[in-house]
């Protein structure tokens, strides 16, 4: 892109089979799979980014494990796997051991993003989380979250999310 064109990206947020269908998935995140795919091939290859929730053997001794008992998203594992109608090519997939992605953030903020669009799972934990870092890391970067092809823990959850980022100056569309 040249220097003076917005530079636009959209982050799919752990969108994995873990958390759609597998062991931490709900109702809500298998109905907003049409959506999502939907968004995903409405940017070209260059704009997709995407985080990849990524945890061990050792995932139950570790804090989150302790908190959230259910080994999920194990490296390699098919849980861990981005759901295969929406691997369809990302520019660059964050692996990420926490909610959110100080490496995704920090790249936002060097590569001078004008625009993030973040949709995913789950709204009130790892959405969030990226929505918030990504907002400290690059105060100007406008951040929309597009609550159609988000789903939250429950939807109560979810809803507390975006009241929260609305909060916190990020644009929410399709409520």
């Amino acid at each position: 892109m040249e220097d003076n064109q917005m530079k636009k990206i959209l982050v799919v947020v752990d969108f994995q089979n873990d958390f759609i269908d597998g062991t931490l998935g709900t109702r809500e995140a298998v109905a907003i799979i049409p959506a999502v795919i939907e968004k995903i091939k409405s940017y070209p290859e260059h704009g997709r980014f995407a985080t990849q929730d990524t945890h061990f053997a050792d995932y139950l001794s570790t804090q989150e494990g302790k908190k959230l008992p259910v080994l999920h998203c194990q490296k390699d594992s098919n849980g861990w796997q981005i759901r295969p109608e929406a691997a369809i090519g990302y520019h660059k997939i964050f692996e990420k051991y926490t909610f959110g992605s100080i490496e995704l953030a920090q790249y936002i903020k060097d590569e001078k993003i004008d625009q993030v669009e973040m949709i995913g799972i789950c709204t009130d934990i790892c959405v969030v989380s990226n929505a918030l870092l990504i907002k400290a890391f690059a105060p100007e970067v406008e951040i929309t979250v597009d609550a159609a092809c988000c789903a939250g823990v429950s939807p109560e959850k979810h809803l507390a999310a975006l009241e929260t980022m609305k909060s916190c100056q990020i644009n929410i569309i399709n409520e």
